[in-house]
Formats: structure tokens, sequence, C-alpha cells
């Protein structure tokens, strides 16, 4: 009776998991379809998707983080709930032009003390990529300890380094004996 009473449990199971398989796939492909017919809205260079709220959408931009996404919102006087499809011409206008000149707290830029200039500046996409790509080579260049860990592909900021950041190929441990 015991046994009876398991396998029932463990068919119960089995079948719980294979519908939640099938739900999850049918999300999925929903989700997919959804998404291909989705607006999608250009702002800065990037493809937004119209169904992200304008707060989330902002930051697929490359150099927006959330705290200026909640600083535009809050400055330009959005709902941060609002979608991005429900955005007009002269809304995406203001949004650019409030991101090109950026009036917002120092600490939230990410270029602070520039290394050549000595200002604080903002920057977005390549720009963003490009200045850090030569930052790195700087370092590289002066043989910093920072650009020493960068030549290597190790990790530059303290981590430990005894289970992770392996090539492969380098594993450590007992190995097996070839016969």
């Amino acid at each position: 009776m015991a046994e009876t009473k398991k396998t029932t449990e463990k068919i119960e199971k089995a079948q719980k998991q294979q519908n939640a398989a099938a739900e999850k796939e049918e999300r999925k492909k929903q989700f997919l379809k959804e998404e291909s017919h989705e607006m999608l809205i250009r702002i800065m260079g990037y493809d937004i998707p119209g169904s992200k709220t304008l707060y989330a959408g902002l930051t697929r931009i490359k150099g927006i983080s959330w705290g200026i996404s909640n600083g535009l919102c809050i400055k330009l006087g959005f709902q941060r709930t609002k979608r991005i499809s429900e955005l007009t011409k002269d809304d995406i206008q203001k949004i650019e032009k409030f991101l090109h000149e950026l009036d917002l707290p120092v600490f939230l830029k990410n270029r602070r003390n520039d290394f050549e200039s000595g200002e604080t500046a903002h920057y977005f996409g390549s720009d963003l990529d490009i200045k850090r790509e030569f930052d790195i080579k700087r370092l590289r260049e002066i043989k910093s300890y920072k650009g020493i860990r960068h030549a290597l592909k190790q990790p530059v900021r303290g981590q430990r380094t005894r289970s992770h950041f392996r090539k492969s190929g380098g594993t450590m441990g007992i190995k097996k004996k070839k016969e």
C-alpha cells in the first residue's frame, strides 16, 4: 500500500512538472509573438521597445543608469510608469536635449575629473566604450597594477582567484591517471 502511494505521488509530481514546463513554453511563445509586433522607439541611436516603461526603457541606452533615468523623469516631469510608446516626438526631443546637456548632480556622471582635461562629463554609447578602452590602454602603458591585471585578463578589483577566472585547460586538483 505504501509503495503504491509513493508511485502515485511520483507520477503526480512528474505530471505537475510536465504541465509547468508546457505552461512556461507557451508563455515564452506568447512573449516572442508580442515582441515581434512590438513598436520600437529610437532614442539617442538605441531602439527601445515600446512596452517598456520610461524608467526602465531609458536604461537600455548605454551610459544611462537607473539613477540618471530617475533624475530625467523628475527633472522633465514625466511619470516613471509612462510607456515608451506613449511618448510624442516632442517628448523624445526633450529627452535627447536633456541627455546632451545633462543637468544632474556630479556624482551621477560617469566621467568625473577626466584624466586628460580634468573636467566632469557624461558619455553615452560608443564614446563611453572608446574612453574606457583608452583608459585601460593608458594603465597598461604605465604598467600600473590595474594595467598589468587587465593585460593578464585577471580580476582587477581584488577578487579571489582560487576558484574563478581560470582559463580553459587549467584545472586544478586531482587529475585522473592515464592507464
